[in-house]
């Protein structure tokens, strides 16, 4: 391996082949150091908690009901059709016109609703006769009895249809008003109100293609939000990794696609199907497969059938070394033979990617353990008398060996899927794809042995050197994390940019590389101020700090380590102080807006 020169973020870190930092000068050594402290930035990933939901719900509303002038029934009723994209919303509105927005939405911009309505009128849907007080008008101009649009109120949330609840007269597409509906149907059925209020609340996160629900077994109840991109992997408070695109595990470099292929290639029966094709034949009586167990040629199926195991014909039971009575076969047939080898030659191929998969992965799980080590290893050296003050290279040493592991695991089933036939048969010849795998394959090899010497160098024990070997073995460290992040980025690059990025037939597209590794969300609270009971949301705390006038939620101290496999979430109790009142968030929002 040659020399690698880094200078993304770090100031022209060097190193040679034998990944020694002799050749190093102390004070740059100790400014590349300094550059490698990972700032915790702001996250553009939100964790949405059931406390927090109506919060984030209601953001979205206000924007909308100011751009607009909307009420907030008219504004949830936009942002739901449109999947609670608001910048999708003010655009339509700026292409196509105000009416043009309600009228797909199904909001009725004005109301239709009959200002003297007669004492007594007939119900069009029962044909009964009514008085005014037992009737309801909608915001579309058509009244009916109560009862009716009570049965049409529980029928449509009986089919998971609350969210947009359509008038019942006939062609009329207008949203009814859902203060109407919760106040009908509640005085029948509560329950039912109640989960109709849930559906609305949660149309945030089923409708929204910003939001999604975290996947973990069990689940934790949190949602996670994006601001940009959303082709993305991120961390959940819970801990739980994964791909925001499908909602399976983080997975780069591997597409969706290819990550969805191997999962399933793993977990069903098609490598066994492989075995017993190569190591079994059928008997031809009774068609179960039979291994052979002998060196004779002449096979007995448990059925009594006896066959010939060089081509599978039914013989007879009697042989001598040179014949099988009543069989002769002599003759080739290729046929049989390419099916054969070809399952041979596609079993030993997934044998080949999964066992290195498999192995790094195991790696990984066994190199979390470090943590705790890491951990104890720091608060030693703290305690000691040492020139040394700042251990944060230790940490920063192992979340780039997590990354390193992680993504070398994942290009494993990449591999199998890009240089193989079943994706990508027509997009290279096989001069191309020999290049391109090797060319792959060359910068995975580099990143493997470097990811081996930097988990070895991270199992040694810090805690018992003294100064001067300290500061050997950290400035070896901190230039074998480096190298190990450049060698992981490139060969990340070299997958994004010359391979999937050179395929002209279909369309494959993988996560942005982070050195730091997966995301980690931060929570989404509340700010309230006591004038005007503004909302506003804020980045991950736990503690509560409270100013004059203000309550702020404040940002919680981080703590002295920041690996990427997280750490469970701190739940918060569902209300929050504002002033001497309780703010409740799972409160309805009209509640909300008279306190």
């Amino acid at each position: 391996m040659g020399d690698f020169l880094y200078s993304d973020n770090e100031e022209d870190y060097y190193i040679s082949d034998c990944d020694s930092a002799d050749g190093l000068d102390n004070d740059d050594a100790e400014d590349d150091d300094n550059d490698l402290q990972w700032t915790s930035g702001a996250s553009s990933t939100k964790v949405i908690t059931r406390e927090s939901l109506l919060v984030a719900q209601r953001e979205d509303l206000r924007r909308v009901m100011e751009m607009l002038n909307l009420s907030e029934q008219h504004a949830r009723t936009l942002l739901i059709y449109h999947r609670w994209d608001v910048e999708k919303v003010f655009a339509v509105f700026v292409e196509k016109g105000k009416d043009k927005l309600f009228g797909e939405a199904g909001v009725t911009a004005k109301s239709c609703k009959i200002k003297h309505a007669p004492a007594a009128m007939t119900c069009e849907v029962c044909m009964e006769d009514i008085s005014k007080h037992k009737a309801t008008t909608m915001d579309c101009g058509h009244c009916f009895c109560n009862n009716c649009w009570t049965e049409h109120f529980v029928v449509k949330i009986n089919e998971g249809k609350s969210r947009r609840i359509t008038c019942m007269a006939y062609k009329c597409t207008a949203i009814c008003d859902e203060a109407i509906v919760r106040n009908l149907v509640s005085a029948r059925d509560p329950d039912l109100a109640e989960r109709f209020e849930r559906f609305l609340l949660e149309s945030y996160i089923e409708d929204n293609q910003r939001v999604k629900w975290c996947p973990s077994v069990p689940h934790c109840g949190n949602a996670i939000r994006v601001e940009d991109e959303k082709l993305c992997e991120v961390e959940c408070t819970c801990g739980v990794q994964f791909c925001f695109s499908c909602s399976s595990e983080a997975h780069s470099p591997c597409s969706c696609l290819m990550w969805e292929l191997w999962v399933k290639k793993c977990r069903d029966e098609s490598e066994t199907v492989n075995w017993i094709t190569v190591n079994t034949k059928s008997c031809p009586k009774c068609y179960k497969s039979v291994e052979k167990n002998g060196g004779c040629n002449l096979v007995s199926c448990i059925c009594g059938q006896s066959f010939c195991w060089l081509c599978g014909g039914a013989t007879g039971r009697e042989h001598t070394w040179t014949s099988i009575a009543g069989h002769s076969c002599g003759r080739f047939k290729e046929d049989q033979e390419k099916q054969a080898e070809r399952a041979k030659r596609d079993l030993n191929r997934y044998m080949h990617y999964h066992n290195r998969y498999k192995a790094h992965t195991d790696s990984f799980k066994l190199e979390s353990k470090l943590k705790e080590t890491i951990q104890y290893q720091i608060l030693m050296l703290e305690s000691k008398e040492s020139e040394l003050k700042d251990f944060s290279w230790l940490t920063n040493g192992l979340n780039r060996l997590f990354r390193s592991r992680r993504v070398l695991s994942y290009s494993y089933p990449f591999a199998f899927y890009m240089f193989g036939e079943d994706l990508f048969g027509d997009e290279m010849t096989p001069v191309e794809r020999e290049i391109k795998q090797n060319l792959f394959e060359d910068q995975q090899q580099q990143l493997e042995e470097n990811v081996e010497k930097l988990s070895k160098a991270l199992e040694e024990k810090y805690d018992g050197l003294e100064d001067d070997n300290l500061k050997q073995s950290r400035m070896q460290l901190i230039n074998l994390s480096v190298i190990t992040d450049r060698l992981c980025k490139s060969m990340y690059e070299c997958i994004e940019n010359d391979l999937l990025g050179s395929l002209k037939l279909a369309t494959h597209n993988i996560a942005a590389y982070k050195s730091k590794g997966v995301e980690r969300a931060s929570e989404l609270l509340v700010w309230a101020t006591k004038g005007n009971n503004s909302i506003s949301c804020l980045q991950t705390s736990s503690s509560i700090s409270a100013t004059g006038g203000t309550v702020e939620v404040g940002r919680s101290s981080s703590s002295s380590l920041n690996f990427e496999s997280g750490c469970p979430s701190r739940k918060r109790a569902k209300r929050e102080a504002l002033g001497n009142a309780l703010f409740d968030l799972n409160l309805p929002a009209e509640v909300i807006d008279k306190s």
